[in-house]
């Protein structure tokens, strides 16, 4: 099970922010979200991760009752913290990638610029587009989300 350390206040204050900026969008589709309680199984290796943050269809596939398949995961996101920085930026962008997550979003408060990148399109263990912008700058949540998300709420 790939675990980060836990992080501050602000840490998980920054996961539940995106999960209010995404009411509408989960309202919409009836998606659900979870902020750090959901366990997602990474298909192939069977590894289990847990996101700071899960975005997923109400019946995404499970390996058995308490896991969500990688798969069938709409988005996952870390927030780093200084215990979490070179896992959530080096070793989880391959792992959720291998597990074909179709976006991971990193939300990097404690970077020598605080930004928010976005890795979607995995192919072959790797994801094939990163875009990255400053905190505060509007970035895209690609297909399957399809939602421009203003970052500025990640500032505090």
């Amino acid at each position: 099970m790939i675990v980060s350390p836990m992080g501050s206040p602000e840490h998980g204050w920054i996961a539940a922010d995106l999960h209010d900026a995404l009411l509408p969008l989960r309202r919409e589709h009836g998606w659900r979200g979870s902020v750090g309680s959901v366990n997602v199984c990474i298909e192939g290796p069977r590894d289990s991760c847990a996101p700071d943050y899960t975005l997923a269809a109400p019946d995404c596939p499970r390996r058995g009752q308490l896991e969500l398949l990688s798969s069938g995961v709409l988005m996952v996101a870390e927030v780093v913290s200084p215990g979490s920085a070179h896992i959530d930026r080096h070793e989880k962008p391959r792992v959720y990638a291998t597990g074909r997550v179709p976006v991971y979003l990193l939300i990097d408060p404690i970077g020598d610029e605080p930004g928010v990148t976005v890795l979607s399109k995995p192919a072959d263990g790797a994801y094939a587009m990163t875009t990255r912008v400053t905190m505060g700058s509007p970035i895209t949540l690609p297909a399957p989300i399809g939602f421009e998300l203003d970052t500025s709420i990640f500032k505090g």
